[in-house]
């Protein structure tokens, strides 16, 4: 039976929230965000099929006899410090690990603090035009307890305040952005592993990026916005420091075959009326259904593969199929819909995730901060080139105007100043 949106909504500073006790919504409700295994993804499955060439595929590490092998110590000898030198060989993971060990071992030995971390930050840059003093988003886990609060806080500022009017039938403001994403969706996801478009890292990049300035400008948020490294929770999401009684509230399984509600955290009983899909008037709780055999596939073995890949589609492939994917269904419920996945808040923190690995993976090389390739659509594949404008609905007013790729490509030059914390 389908409860009105009057028996919901009981009063102006409750709005957003659902009867406690609300019964989840049947799990094939929700249309599963299109995935591949990490296996699948290692044997090249599908990468790129488009009308403007041939099959892409990322070939298999097996090609590539010693690369992937060296020792530190060569690393130390061979790697240019200026980033000049073997761009193209996934080397940061190496000198992550080694600025992490030296500066242990500093610490240690001299007893004070350091931050080697801002050494190689500066190193990486390699870019007349990058900005001077970016924003810093720090990892969820080095985020102090007040910020963690304050950034939850600012979130349920935007469900219990009013909708712009710009995103109907959308009934507050945040479910603005669930409205835009639910809107624009046919043309930032791909269908398929081919049919594709390679807009959906930059649109998300920016979509994510425009979420930050509303929180700043309409709710007060004053402190540096965080990210969640996700694939440390791999196969364990339900036990991570995110999905707590204090923040995001719980990751509960499947109940009776049906989503479970959300009725703890900051978000506890929160409702929602647009989605699943593409439906605008269907009252429903703040529901998560995880399955942890998928979370694992969020892990480490997801992420090494879709970094052997060199070229933008591949890479772009690779991530929006399998951690990408698998992360919204392993979440499951409201994550688990590709069109109303943004109902649920960690949405957001899912994919600073993803944007993580996205500029991790520009910072290898240069050019992947200047050039772009691949498909704007995913019908027949126009050529996503620098030119190519990504649209964002003015939903933080004139911050967000409609832009070119070439001014969100890079997250330090155009339009954005801001990188993470490592």
């Amino acid at each position: 039976m389908k409860v009105s949106a009057a028996a919901l909504f009981v009063s102006t500073a409750s709005a957003g929230l659902l009867r406690r006790g609300q019964a989840g919504l049947p799990l094939e409700h929700f249309g599963k965000v299109p995935s591949v295994s990490p296996e699948e993804a290692k044997n090249s499955l599908d990468t790129v099929k488009t009308t403007i060439g041939a099959r892409s595929e990322g070939l298999s590490l097996d090609f590539f006899p010693g690369v992937h092998h060296v020792t530190l110590e060569e690393a130390i000898q061979k790697i240019d410090l200026g980033g000049n030198n073997f761009s193209t060989l996934p080397i940061s993971g190496i000198v992550d690990k080694l600025v992490t060990t030296v500066e242990q071992q500093l610490e240690d030995a001299l007893g004070i603090d350091l931050d080697l971390q801002e050494v190689h930050v500066k190193l990486e840059a390699r870019d007349d035009g990058d900005c001077a003093n970016p924003n810093i988003r720090f990892e969820w886990d080095d985020y102090s307890a007040s910020d963690k609060d304050a950034f939850v806080s600012a979130i349920q500022c935007l469900v219990q305040s009013p909708a712009s009017g710009r995103f109907s039938p959308s009934r507050n403001r945040y479910e603005d952005f669930v409205r835009l994403h639910q809107t624009y969706a046919p043309n930032i996801h791909s269908k398929s592993t081919t049919q594709q478009t390679h807009k959906f890292l930059l649109w998300h990049r920016y979509f994510v990026w425009a979420f930050e300035q509303v929180l700043r400008d309409e709710c007060g948020f004053n402190r540096a916005f965080p990210w969640w490294d996700e694939k440390k929770w791999a196969g364990q999401f339900s036990r991570s420091t995110l999905f707590t009684s204090q923040y995001f509230g719980s990751l509960p399984g499947a109940t009776n075959n049906a989503a479970t509600c959300i009725n703890d955290g900051k978000f506890g009983g929160m409702s929602l009326s647009l989605g699943p899909g593409y439906a605008t008037d269907n009252p429903h709780c703040l529901q998560r259904a995880v399955n942890e055999g998928t979370t694992a596939q969020t892990g480490v073995d997801s992420w090494n593969t879709c970094f052997s890949r060199t070229t933008y589609p591949d890479f772009h492939s690779c991530v929006e199929f399998t951690f990408h994917a698998q992360g919204h269904n392993g979440v499951g419920g409201i994550m688990a819909d590709a069109v109303g996945s943004v109902g649920d808040p960690a949405f957001f923190m899912h994919h600073l995730f993803v944007d993580y690995a996205f500029r991790k993976w520009q910072i290898e090389d240069i050019s992947r901060r200047t050039t772009i390739s691949g498909c704007a659509d995913n019908v027949n594949c126009s050529p996503l080139t620098l030119d190519t404008v990504v649209y964002m609905g003015q939903i933080c007013g004139a911050k967000c105007p409609d832009l070119k790729v070439r001014d969100i490509l890079s997250t330090l030059k155009g339009h954005f100043c801001y990188r993470y914390n490592y």
